[in-house]
């Protein structure tokens, strides 16, 4: 399963120092606004120590993590859904993107330039926020206007569905705000919500980017973020961009781990910004084991076992017949599968079990 994160934010707020730390690429950092033009894309592994601990246990051949693309899309600007800046390119590659992650500058740094010349995380999130809104609003008037015809002229009942949805969307972004504070409750409603690719729509992680110092416990900024979008639902994630780039180029995972604790942090802020934008997009994971590999798959939590299986191949779904299921913690107890079948902890599961956390799974099906 494909999984896109796009890196988002106003020029110079750290948002390439960032990427570089995070993926297996690495993007130019300069201290000028539009350093990054094209999106720079890169992938990474997502951090899970039940993976580690199935490899410690079953020594495979290879080994496959689950991983998430991140994309650094360009620095945008005041007037960007008018095309000012890079505004056009940049809106078309966050809408690529499965999630958002807007990097906010939290720190004070004379050497840095700031693009409005002084440092406001609030004012640069709603800066953003508004041409992001601006945008989404052009989409759904331009969407309304055509589908609005086929429901008053021809009787058409999906046009006028989408109508509902459109009309929605419309009032919400008129008011400022975004269109992830909408909520259907019909699948129909939701299927055709999902449609229109509102940037709005998309679930975002704010990234407080600070200085050493406010790296474990944050700072006057990084509460003045908190209280701006308390009524998001979004989550928030504090790091030092700069140190997680010297943490990065450790080669040593004690030297690593030293320099966390003296900073009173126990693991990484890019560990738990890949797996809070796993938590962000409602994505879990579950195993397959053996001598030859032992991987990791992700699927949407509440996936059933035919749609958890289409994740390994569209085939594995469409002739689903059952799947063996252990549970992580069994597997560790009792040691291996052969184990786990002698103690009666390997489960034979139809088509409507719901696939769990963790999971160690083997799948048969026929096509």
């Amino acid at each position: 399963m494909s999984v896109k994160c796009g890196i988002v934010g106003l020029p110079n707020v750290g948002k390439s120092t960032l990427f570089n730390c995070i993926s297996s690429a690495k993007a130019e950092a300069a201290n000028f606004p539009f350093c990054t033009i094209n999106p720079q894309i890169g992938s990474t592994a997502v951090p899970d120590k039940r993976l580690e601990k199935l490899v410690e246990m079953v020594h495979p051949r290879n080994v496959v993590a689950a991983t998430v693309e991140i994309v650094d899309i360009a620095g945008l600007v005041k007037g960007a859904s008018k095309g000012e800046g890079l505004g056009n390119q940049f809106l078309a590659n966050i809408r690529e993107t499965d999630a958002i992650l807007h990097v906010l500058r939290c720190f004070d740094d004379p050497n840095i330039a700031h693009v409005d010349g002084s440092v406001d995380p609030v004012r640069d999130k709603e800066v953003i926020d508004t041409e992001l809104q601006l945008k989404d609003l052009e989409t759904v008037e331009n969407r309304l206007a055509k589908v609005s015809k086929q429901a008053k002229t021809g009787g058409d009942k999906e046009a006028q569905k989408l109508c509902a949805v459109l009309e929605k969307y419309k009032e919400v972004l008129e008011r400022g705000e975004n269109a992830r504070s909408v909520t259907f409750d019909n699948k129909e409603d939701i299927k055709l919500a999902k449609s229109l690719f509102l940037l709005t729509a998309k679930p975002v992680m704010y990234v407080c980017n600070v200085d050493e110092a406010s790296a474990a416990m944050g700072n006057a900024y990084v509460e003045r973020v908190k209280e701006a979008v308390k009524d998001e639902g979004a989550e928030i994630l504090v790091l030092a961009a700069k140190i997680e780039s010297d943490i990065a180029e450790m080669e040593s995972y004690e030297d690593r781990q030293m320099f966390l604790e003296e900073l009173g942090l126990k693991e990484s802020g890019i560990v738990r910004l890949v797996q809070g934008a796993y938590r962000l997009l409602g994505l879990q994971t579950y195993f397959t084991q053996g001598e030859p590999e032992v991987r990791a798959w992700t699927f949407k939590k509440g996936d059933k076992a035919p749609q958890a299986a289409g994740v390994i191949h569209s085939d594995f779904e469409k002739g689903f017949i059952r799947a063996e299921v252990i549970k992580f913690d069994d597997f560790v107890h009792y040691g291996s599968e052969s184990a786990c079948r002698a103690a009666g902890k390997l489960a034979t599961e139809g088509k409507e079990y719901v696939v769990q956390d963790g999971d160690i799974m083997h799948f048969l099906f026929n096509v």
